[in-house]
């Protein structure tokens, strides 16, 4: 075991965490004033919630080594086996419960992120059951697919560095299927954020956290870790250059809220590449990122007419995409030597195991999301009633505002 790189990877677990609050901030700004308490309220309760249930069994299911292709089994259940002492299948250089908690940052924030879709209209007994019955289910799965000892996806050959498919893509796939089944808001079209500091202020947070969430993904201080590091800021800062100019384009306004929302694009669309493609990539990466999640949150939502109320799908999903695909394009093992080359590099399979990991997501977390969310349905509503959307959510449900003239 080597202390520095678990001092390290102690810093790169507290980052990640940070990330949590800074969504609850991020997503409060953009609610209504009235229901700012119940949407942060929702980010703070999958720390909670997530934190038990990867103790009891979640992180279990994720990455013991006795499972199947599928799912892990229940030998680490209550961190059975999992102490001080590393576990080679995953690094020798640092505690295994430390690679536990890292990975438990992940998970709660995987959890957090879906609530943008649903916000301001979703029962708040409703969601913590959801979110409870997601993470052992869908969450956990799939984090056992891509990253557990024989996962059929990493058995595969597919590159996730830091989670877009495991965080991005089932978190805003889920988010997506919450907003269908809920419905719209009743003034869907006419929200505004109320508090666009507070949003910049979580965009912030956000930002500095992923610095954790995908130089930490490497497990180590080294040269690849480094290249994270770089891309990871690179691919945000054009992320924000790439939503901002388009938006400036068909609207006429460069804003804000476009330009934190282009820099979690940016963020969103490098993580499972980060560890793999150049600097040079990422600009490239970020600037598509930043301009096809301005459109799917611009043009797809309004086009298909769902309410994804702060644009989780839209942000997370279409840019968990963008970055699956790109990472099949632009991998090089010039950059690092444990991945693969992509398209550009003469590796043209890798593009192929990219989507197919995309497409087993989809389909398996938007199923399994469905079920979930409707064997709820059937024992408790799920939607808060026209009064309480009325008044707000911050005081029908929670009993406090947020604000007292």
């Amino acid at each position: 075991m080597d202390i520095a790189t678990s001092a390290f990877m102690f810093l790169a677990t507290l980052l990640v965490w940070i990330m949590t609050p800074g969504i609850a901030l991020f997503y409060g700004g953009m609610v209504k004033s009235k229901n700012v308490l119940s949407t942060t309220m929702q980010s703070f309760s999958s720390i909670a919630i997530v934190s038990i249930i990867w103790i009891i069994a979640g992180y279990s299911l994720a990455f013991s080594t006795g499972g199947n292709a599928l799912i892990g089994n229940l030998d680490w259940a209550g961190l059975k086996g999992v102490s001080f002492k590393p576990n080679p299948d995953y690094s020798s250089d640092i505690p295994h419960n430390l690679f536990m908690m890292f990975q438990l940052t992940f998970a709660i924030l995987t959890v957090a992120i879906i609530t943008g879709a649903f916000a301001e209209r979703m029962r708040f007994s409703s969601y913590l059951i959801f979110i409870t019955l997601w993470s052992l289910f869908v969450y956990s799965p799939v984090a056992h697919w891509v990253w557990g000892v024989g996962g059929w996806l990493r058995e595969l050959g597919v590159l996730d560095f830091a989670g877009g498919n495991v965080v991005h893509i089932s978190s805003g796939v889920t988010g997506l299927v919450l907003a269908i089944v809920l419905g719209k808001r009743k003034d869907a079209q006419n929200t505004t954020p109320h508090n666009l500091p507070l949003t910049i202020m979580g965009g912030a947070l956000v930002w500095l956290g992923w610095y954790g969430f995908n130089v930490g993904s490497a497990l180590t201080l080294n040269d690849v870790a480094m290249i994270a590091f770089i891309n990871t800021n690179t691919a945000a800062a054009a992320g924000i250059i790439g939503w901002v100019v388009v938006e400036w384009l068909v609207n006429k306004k460069p804003t804000m809220l476009g330009a934190v929302s282009g820099a979690i694009a940016g963020l969103v669309a490098i993580t499972p590449a980060c560890g793999f493609v150049t600097p040079f990539a990422s600009i490239i990466i970020g600037l598509v990122g930043g301009a096809i999640c301005f459109w799917g949150v611009s043009y797809l939502k309004a086009k298909l007419g769902y309410d994804d109320a702060l644009d989780a799908f839209g942000l997370h999903g279409i840019g968990g995409t963008w970055g699956g695909i790109a990472t099949g394009l632009f991998s090089t093992v010039s950059v690092n030597s444990a991945g693969v080359n992509g398209l550009f590099y003469g590796g043209a399979s890798l593009l192929w195991k990219q989507l197919v990991a995309i497409g087993a997501t989809y389909v398996f977390v938007a199923l399994v999301s469905f079920i979930i969310i409707k064997a709820i349905g059937l024992v408790l509503p799920i939607r808060v009633n026209e009064e309480e959307e009325t008044v707000g959510l911050d005081i029908t449900i929670h009993g406090e505002k947020a604000y007292h003239d």
